[in-house]
């Protein structure tokens, strides 16, 4: 490690890995943050399967959100520290249960403390469930690139790849798989790989890229990952599970967030097209829940460089 890390770890008054059953799994979670008074902030991951940036792994690496909260970062199962086998029917209320169970793991240590969960794309899924599940312990939820309905598929994101560069036949591929409603596994690969491939919905070339090169080779220096670890952040129990991708392809969470009974705010990068803006933005106006509320990130897309990631920080600083 280098001595600006080590300075942000030794300056924060909470830096441990713990151990906590989770779902019925024993799982690792780190938990930093300058001081024990600090509002917590539960990160939950993208991917499914993708602990970027806020891993195990990256003790250290945040000081500038650490400062201001206690940060905690969960490989979820079957990813980095927590890397394991999937069940081939693993659904997305087995990781919703294990979302619970943190919530109430950290509520236990952090009993007088504001808790919030931030969830980025997939990790929206599991802050919006258990936001319905357990309001009475969490003050509130952030997410970035919020799943809602028609994920990749909705009348915005299709006309946009048919509008594209992308070969015909990928775009008549598509055109017949959304339109017979059956949209498996396979097909929700190919229309996340033209979307990327073909549109700004992934990244927008407008925007500062964030420096992931450094966030990664942080990680691989880890204190708390060993190599195996490190490689589990890409290569990892969710390179052969369907049933995540293809659950979340059908996954409906409007009614879900016109309940939410606590703070919930969402940011929206303006060209995303997986999880759409424009139907976020409708719904939000539409929801008649004075709890929700929706900013878009110019110049951004579902995956946040330096825009997105200024929004996050400035959200966690209303927080306190």
């Amino acid at each position: 490690m280098n001595k600006e890390r080590k300075a942000a770890i030794a300056a924060n008054e909470i830096s441990v890995v713990e151990e906590f059953n989770l779902g019925g799994y024993k799982q690792k979670v780190l938990i930093e943050g300058k001081n024990k008074n600090l509002p917590v902030v539960i990160t939950l991951h993208g991917g499914p399967g993708t602990p970027i940036p806020f891993c195990v792994g990256a003790r250290g690496l945040f000081p500038i959100f650490t400062d201001n909260c206690i940060l905690v970062s969960w490989d979820q199962y079957g990813c980095g520290i927590n890397n394991a086998k999937l069940p081939e029917d693993i659904s997305i209320g087995d990781f919703v249960n294990m979302t619970v169970d943190l919530i109430k793991e950290i509520k236990n240590r952090f009993p007088d403390n504001p808790l919030w969960l931030l969830g980025m794309s997939w990790g929206s899924v599991l802050s919006a469930m258990a936001a319905k599940q357990v309001p009475e312990l969490i003050s509130g939820v952030i997410t970035y690139g919020q799943v809602l309905y028609q994920l990749m598929q909705s009348e915005n994101t299709i006309d946009t790849l048919m509008n594209s560069k992308a070969p015909k036949k990928i775009k008549a591929e598509i055109k017949a798989a959304v339109d017979s409603k059956k949209i498996d596994h396979k097909t929700a690969m190919k229309i996340s790989t033209a979307i990327r491939k073909y549109t700004y919905g992934y990244n927008n070339p407008n925007e500062p890229k964030a420096d992931v090169g450094k966030i990664i080779l942080g990680i691989m220096k880890s204190p708390d990952y060993k190599f195996r670890d490190f490689k589990a952040v890409v290569i990892n129990g969710y390179m052969k599970n369907t049933s995540l991708i293809t659950e979340l392809s059908a996954l409906d969470l409007r009614e879900t967030l016109k309940s939410v009974a606590v703070p919930y705010h969402i940011l929206q990068g303006e060209t995303d097209i997986v999880t759409d803006t424009s139907i976020i933005l409708s719904f939000v106006k539409e929801a008649g829940n004075s709890h929700l509320d929706c900013k878009v990130i110019p110049n951004s897309a579902h995956i946040p460089g330096t825009n997105g990631m200024k929004a996050i920080f400035d959200e966690i600083l209303r927080l306190k």
